[in-house]
């Protein structure tokens, strides 16, 4: 997710925190961490563009960590083996 100094309301867009993605019950544990994984990448490519990412890579990295000790803990619709992640 990425700000253009525009607003979300303007472009229409809404942001979702990566915390939000790691405890939402819609999304498998892979969709967790595949989701979570595009908005890393996409704020890789924001901040080489210059752009201002309306997260920090802290903040995902936190949230990939919690959907796996969910994993480890038996949390979560699917089980995520070591070579998905």
């Amino acid at each position: 997710m990425v700000s253009d100094g525009q607003g979300d309301e303007r472009s229409g867009q809404e942001s979702i925190s990566p915390s939000a993605i790691a405890h939402n019950d819609l999304f498998t544990a892979k969709e967790k961490i595949d989701l979570l994984s595009q908005m890393k990448a996409d704020l890789s490519v924001a901040q080489q563009e210059g752009l201002e990412p309306a997260f920090s890579l802290e903040a995902i990295d936190q949230a990939i960590a919690e959907v796996r000790r969910d994993i480890e803990d038996g949390h979560g619709t699917e089980t995520l083996s070591r070579g998905d992640a």
